[in-house]
């Protein structure tokens, strides 16, 4: 048999739990360790329709990429976060998630980020250690393309990453450095400007950000949130396959970026 808790063990291997920022909640956040499980959905974030989705298919488990759980004081009808956690409770279905632990763990959210984009001698942006195999762990990636024009590397990353539209600036010269960080990470500009990148592809950048980045001479692009960490879902899927071949592994179709643009 296995359970909730040995998928929770084998996920702790992929994303160590001390990577994780000390604000951050993760792990099992919903339901029993003791459950058995013979399906799992995977997932970028644990919202409603993709609760909906689990049961419909059957799942024991859904496995995502943010928590379920972040600011609530009760468990209770009145929110829909309240609302989401009874349905899995009812259900007799488990969440866990590892999200920043994710973020900056070696082939997690930015090394998926970076190989969709597909940078070169990619290198973890101010390390914040080393794990057990002596691999760097942090938040940023940094690469290398073959130098292109901004205008390119715009195109080139909206195609890569599937979004309908993305907001960017341009920094007016051929691009060669990008780093990358999935969600938000438009405050990473000013380090990176510091490293002498070219490029920051990343989401949630404010305003002001994009005027820096103009004065700067950096390429900004914000390519959305869940564009920009969607990419760990198909890796999770992968690793929870090749880790346990007897259960069922699948990805959500109902999860999606609900920003449309007109």
């Amino acid at each position: 048999m296995t359970s909730v808790q040995n998928i929770h063990d084998y996920i702790k291997t992929l994303a160590p739990e001390y990577m994780a920022y000390e604000w951050d909640h993760i792990g099992l956040l919903c339901g029993r360790s003791d459950r058995e499980v013979s399906k799992i959905l995977v997932a970028l974030d644990p919202f409603g329709p993709v609760c909906k989705e689990a049961k419909e298919l059957g799942c024991q488990l859904i496995v995502t990429h943010h928590p379920i759980l972040w600011k609530i004081e009760t468990v209770n009808d009145s929110t829909l976060t309240g609302r989401d956690m009874i349905y899995l409770i009812e259900n007799g279905i488990s969440a866990i998630n590892a999200h920043t632990n994710l973020d900056c763990a070696p082939g997690g959210v930015n090394d998926c980020l970076a190989a969709r984009i597909g940078l070169t001698q990619v290198e973890v942006i101010d390390p914040m250690g080393r794990d057990e195999q002596g691999r760097d762990y942090g938040l940023l990636r940094g690469g290398l393309i073959p130098a292109t024009e901004p205008e390119s590397l715009v195109s080139h990353v909206k195609t890569a990453l599937g979004c309908e539209g993305l907001r960017y600036v341009s920094g007016r010269k051929p691009i060669t450095k990008v780093a990358v960080g999935g969600g938000s990470c438009g405050d990473s500009l000013y380090r990176i400007r510091e490293l002498g990148y070219d490029a920051l592809v990343t989401a949630d950048c404010k305003y002001n950000q994009f005027a820096d980045a103009a004065e700067y001479g950096i390429t900004l692009i914000d390519a959305g949130h869940f564009q920009t960490e969607n990419p760990v879902c198909a890796y999770l899927a992968e690793k929870l396959r090749e880790a346990f071949p007897h259960i069922e592994v699948i990805e959500s179709k109902v999860h999606k970026d609900h920003i449309r643009f007109a």
